[in-house]
């Protein structure tokens, strides 16, 4: 009997629960030596990212946001460290640079999304970010030294990782400044790419009002194009034009490159064609997409590769056993859910899939506290599949 061999590709969120899931579904039948589940990683340390927009916010130092993968991992899962080259689907394999070369009979593809500050002229000396470690601190340098002025906070494009952040970061520099004594010397000014505060219309509805609340200015179909750091201004693709001292914007975004160049992925942007009901990529019957790879109009956020996992597991594990998937997981619903910070100690919560929009709760101080409780257990239960 020839061995099934699962190869994931990614060690994050989507990548470390679908493997411990289907080391713990599949585990007779890989002690027996009938199964082996592998995950490739480039740096073999599994960062939890939702935590960099609290480095910025001067609640988190990035040790605490860094666990090793193989900590992670169960026992029974292989763990390669290397920097994926390509997929050759017709021999079945991944190769790594350097020349090694995995077979796989199923493929999994959490490879998540790059950040491309440099795809915008000047980005990378004019504007802050909070998507990686090293840029949220230099954020928090930067509010640390501001004493006044004008702040520009928006999104160069669509899409981009965690939808909520941008304006969760507005609204929590907005009580900072209330709470330094500054608010009265800063304008504060919020650029949406869309007709909108937000994407989800019953989320905007929420959030324009707070934005008025708090006197942050909305500017609506602002798609950035250039950056003017002689005359600090911002411009956008409409023609608008937002004069700053400090600058946040959510960089571009795109998939991985390796997904381009292997043919897996041939939109522009890189993201893979998948079925929003099986997570299938293309059509293919054994590969699967899941988390900030896919092309499927949903939050790029952890918590929906977390509701994505187990479908792909379902879907493996009945391959493997020779039927068809079943249970509640036999089909993913679009399920997404997370918490949402509003400032002053208060937050909300987003809940929703493809047929029920969210309904966010009034805001209050257990949404808040949820997510801080979240965020300090996460290595404890999410990739383990403990939640």
């Amino acid at each position: 009997m020839e061995m099934d061999r699962i190869l994931i590709l990614g060690g994050g969120v989507g990548g470390t629960l679908t493997a411990n899931l289907l080391a713990r579904k599949l585990r007779r039948r890989i002690d027996r030596g009938e199964v082996e589940v592998a995950v490739v990683d480039a740096t073999g340390a599994h960062v939890y990212q939702p935590g960099f927009m609290y480095i910025a916010m001067g609640g988190e130092r990035a040790e605490k946001l860094e666990k090793r993968e193989r900590a992670l991992l169960d026992d029974r899962v292989r763990l390669f460290i290397g920097t994926v080259d390509r997929v050759d689907e017709a021999a079945k394999t991944v190769h790594i640079v350097g020349g090694a070369a995995l077979p796989y009979d199923h493929l999994v593809l959490a490879t998540g999304a790059r950040i491309l500050p440099e795809a915008i002229e000047h980005f990378p000396t004019e504007a802050h970010h909070f998507y990686t470690a090293d840029a949220a601190l230099k954020l928090r340098k930067a509010l640390d030294a501001f004493t006044g002025g004008r702040i520009v906070i928006g999104i160069a494009s669509m899409p981009y990782k965690c939808p909520p952040a941008p304006l969760e970061v507005a609204f929590l520099i907005e009580a900072e400044l209330r709470e330094r004594g500054l608010r009265d010397k800063t304008e504060m000014h919020y650029a949406s790419s869309i007709g909108r505060a937000f994407t989800i219309e019953s989320v905007s509805e929420m959030a324009t009002p707070i934005l008025e609340e708090k006197g942050i200015e909305l500017h609506t179909f602002f798609n950035v194009e250039t950056i003017d750091p002689e005359r600090k201004v911002v411009q956008s693709l409409e023609g608008e034009e937002l004069a700053y001292d400090l600058l946040i914007l959510v960089p571009p975004h795109k998939g991985q490159q390796f997904l381009m160049d292997s043919g897996l992925a041939p939109a522009p942007g890189g993201w893979l064609p998948t079925d929003r009901f099986t997570l299938r990529v293309g059509g293919r019957p054994n590969v699967y997409a899941l988390g900030d790879a896919t092309d499927l109009p949903l939050s790029k956020a952890g918590s929906t590769a977390h509701f994505e996992a187990p479908v792909v597991v379902e879907a493996i594990a009945a391959a493997v056993e020779g039927r068809a998937p079943s249970g509640k997981h036999a089909t993913y619903e679009g399920n997404v859910m997370c918490f949402f910070e509003i400032g002053d100690g208060k937050g909300t919560l987003l809940r929703f899939d493809y047929d029920h929009p969210p309904v966010p709760p009034k805001p209050n101080a257990l949404w808040h506290l949820g997510k801080i409780v979240f965020n300090k257990t996460y290595f404890h239960t999410v990739p383990k599949g403990r939640v």
